[in-house]
């Protein structure tokens, strides 16, 4: 016969105990899943802003080839892509800096819903992730040259094509790709993240009273 030890041994779980064992592995989980969201939103956006600085970098590297002019400010007679990025293709700028930007992916946001193109041959405005400053050079380093494309000016979101957007307009991201903030590539070279307030001052601040961003 079963000594009562042996009988306690031997028991399956109660229903209690299995109550008590789902709420502590909820517990876990409601602690654990927004720390590891949060930490997958932090690599997603240092991965776009080191995307932001090799943009960046490959602007200088083609303008010390080409008079200190970037390739939005230099005639597609010379090698640029002037007419068409006054024209919003955006892509044109790009696929200019093939041989400084090496792979096509660097366009592409690891937080944007679009895809990156295959090669530069195949480079259109649905594979870029970034806007284009028109305007931006070296001479002034606070000008925007570069950032995420999911920008909302004056309530109105920014669409393919050429923005101007003025030092004193309403300028915000949405939550798109970083959560309603957002990085910026400067004409320095340099990459920013900006919450709201910060981005607001850095438009204040790029030298110039209107910044013509061209947009994929």
């Amino acid at each position: 016969m079963d000594t009562f030890h042996q009988r306690r041994t031997n028991r399956g779980f109660s229903f209690v105990e299995i109550v008590i064992v789902i709420a502590i592995l909820a517990l876990l989980a409601a602690l654990l899943l927004p720390a590891l969201a949060r930490a997958k939103s932090k690599a997603i956006r240092t991965n776009c802003v080191s995307n932001l600085r090799q943009v960046g970098t490959a602007f200088r590297l083609w303008a010390d080839d080409n008079k200190e002019r970037n390739p939005q400010q230099m005639p597609a007679a010379n090698g640029g892509a002037m007419e068409a990025a006054a024209k919003g293709e955006v892509f044109r700028v790009f696929q200019c800096m093939s041989n400084e930007i090496f792979a096509p992916k660097i366009l592409f946001c690891p937080a944007d819903i679009r895809q990156p193109a295959a090669d530069f041959a195949a480079l259109k405005n649905a594979n870029i992730s970034y806007f284009v400053g028109l305007d931006a050079n070296e001479s002034v380093p606070t000008m925007f040259i570069t950032g995420d494309r999911n920008l909302v000016v004056n309530g109105v979101p920014a669409r393919s094509g050429v923005v101007s957007v003025k030092t004193t307009d309403s300028v915000f991201w949405t939550q798109e790709m970083h959560q309603g903030e957002g990085n910026v590539g400067l004409a320095d070279g340099s990459c920013r993240a900006f919450t709201l307030p910060a981005f607001q001052n850095a438009l204040r601040n790029t030298g110039t009273n209107v910044n013509r961003l061209a947009f994929p």
